[in-house]
């Protein structure tokens, strides 16, 4: 199989790559990056030199990219600007990015014939105080973040229904695990408890997230890659919730650090209080998840403490730094 993968240098995408690499030596790989602020050549210096690996730095909102997406079967779309936080302070490109470029690359998957499998979130769903979202429910998205992917997927939807190109749609709860950029909550938590640093809990810590460590994402995208139908969507979730001040409690008592370093800071605009999906579809296919949080969080945290230069590498660039005063006012 030949697949191309766009933003394959960030968190979620170049898990997958080297998930794929591993389990499946023969298929032959285009990673398509921008390579943003949030991704990293890094993530992927392990398999660089693979023969069936190729990377491209490219915008996928370039109308020439269809030049070097050809005889490949499918488009596995993870590439978005997808931080809450950054959206509601530069909407506009969200909007470019995760539209436009979603557009883009529907026309070339129109045009060659090309399978597309779009990565979304369950944010596009809202917030929801009781039960669980499933893949009929409307969508309700409370931020330029969320809109946008909401926008991404109704397109995706249309190309499907209009010019018959084949699609799915995967819609994850909160990923974490190695890689993920420090401003998202869990490698920011970890990582300032290591720097001793205090822990920016939004609000009285009590928004609730279901998380999935990003392996198990993984596996639960290869199902849907190899089993999915076509035009349907699939919700992938490990169904546990735990709200977010009960997470930084966590990482701090693991790791033997005081729960003083908590600091209740300014909600956020437009903060949804609670997110829950149903994944009975997938689970059909014979998905299930693997990682439960506590081993999850663990060999998240040990990541962070063997990866440190890493990570530190990023902290301490000035545009990470602009952008932590900015949210947290420091």
């Amino acid at each position: 199989m030949k697949i191309v993968i766009t933003g394959g240098c960030g968190f979620i995408g170049s898990n997958f790559i080297r998930y794929l690499i591993e389990k499946y030596p023969s298929y032959k790989i285009l990673n398509i990056d921008k390579l943003t602020y949030a991704g990293n050549l890094e993530n992927l210096k392990d398999i660089e030199k693979n023969t069936n690996y190729k990377f491209l730095k490219k915008d996928i909102c370039d109308k020439d990219i269809e030049e070097f997406i050809d005889d490949y079967d499918v488009i596995i779309h993870f590439a978005a600007e997808s931080h809450v936080d950054r959206s509601i302070y530069q909407p506009d490109i969200f909007l470019k990015t995760d539209i436009f470029g979603t557009f883009n690359l529907l026309q070339i998957a129109k045009k060659k014939n090309i399978r597309f499998i779009q990565i979304s979130t369950d944010e596009v769903y809202g917030s929801i105080e009781d039960g669980s979202f499933d893949e009929n429910s409307n969508l309700n998205p409370s931020n330029p973040y969320s809109a946008s992917k909401a926008g991404a997927d109704l397109l995706t939807l249309s190309f499907f229904k209009t010019y018959k190109v084949p699609v799915n749609i995967i819609r994850s709860c909160n990923n974490y695990g190695p890689y993920q950029y420090p401003e998202k909550f869990i490698p920011l938590m970890i990582t300032n408890a290591i720097e001793n640093k205090k822990l920016p809990i939004y609000g009285d810590g009590l928004y609730k997230r279901e998380w999935i460590f990003v392996i198990d994402n993984c596996k639960a995208i290869d199902v849907i890659l190899h089993k999915g139908k076509e035009g349907e969507i699939y919700n992938v979730s490990s169904e546990f919730s735990i709200p977010n001040i009960e997470i930084a409690k966590k990482i701090l008592k693991y790791m033997g650090k005081s729960e003083d370093l908590i600091e209740f800071v300014k909600d956020r605009p437009g903060h949804d209080r609670r997110y829950s999906i149903k994944c009975e579809k997938i689970k059909k296919l014979g998905w299930y998840p693997q990682t439960d949080f506590e081993k999850g969080l663990k060999l998240t945290i040990n990541w962070f403490l063997e990866n440190m230069s890493w990570w530190k590498n990023i902290k301490n660039s000035d545009f990470y730094s602009i952008y932590y005063k900015k949210v947290y006012g420091e």
